[in-house]
């Protein structure tokens, strides 16, 4: 697993502090030895994958997630996504369920790539950006935590108008990085079975989210690039 600034030019320039931080230099070594004892998730050429896609002078929309799946062929280091030919999960279901309805589409549900919403400028980024196979959670604490919050924190500073879709506690709790005054901020219940119909089911964040961009002359995200 290679962990070093191998990241989209325009993130490296801004992230640059952080991989050359003391505690960068911890997490990889960290990860070193955690992909010499078990398997990891995603590859390592997908680590930065939402960075690579979604260069940072590109972002409109920020969706927020806590871990990579943790499960065989599904991480492609995009939060919510998984690749062509993998069976889409409950969470990525119902917000696929959610986009039918807030916007009269016919989405099926049986594709879950992201990755035409990424190319569009929608950063899907996990709070962690690694995980031990088989293990939720496994590779939280040691790092990315402050990496990624880093890489919120500066959309936050630099950019203007970016619309950031929170959904659960967790990733509500990111709200405190973020400039309310530049940026929008629309949260809501987390979309997994156990919570979406406690208010992700209706809370229209895809059309409020394009009326918000279109509201500052920026072209809307087509939610439904799903493959």
């Amino acid at each position: 697993m290679s962990i070093s600034p191998k990241i989209e030019a325009s993130w490296l320039e801004v992230l640059r502090p952080q991989f050359e931080a003391p505690y960068f230099a911890q997490l990889k070594n960290f990860l070193i030895s955690e992909r010499q004892q078990y398997t990891c998730y995603p590859a390592g050429s997908n680590i930065f994958a939402a960075f690579d896609r979604t260069p940072f002078d590109k972002v409109k929309v920020v969706i927020l997630g806590q871990d990579p799946y943790h499960e065989p062929g599904q991480a492609q280091g995009l939060c919510f996504s998984v690749p062509n030919g993998i069976q889409v999960p409950p969470s990525l279901v119902n917000i696929i369920k959610e986009i039918n309805s807030d916007l009269g589409a016919n989405i099926p549900t049986d594709k879950g790539n992201l990755e035409g919403w990424a190319d569009q400028g929608v950063l899907l980024l996990n709070a962690t950006l690694t995980v031990r196979a088989h293990q939720a959670g496994s590779h939280q604490h040691h790092g990315w935590e402050t990496f990624t919050d880093a890489a919120i924190s500066a959309l936050s500073q630099q950019r203007n108008g970016i619309v950031f879709l929170l959904w659960g506690s967790f990733a509500i709790a990111k709200s405190q990085l973020i400039d309310k005054s530049k940026h929008f901020v629309l949260t809501a219940p987390h979309p997994s079975p156990l919570s979406a119909y406690r208010g992700f089911f209706g809370c229209k964040h895809f059309s409020q989210c394009n009326a918000i961009l279109l509201q500052q002359g920026l072209s809307p995200i087509d939610w439904t690039k799903i493959h």
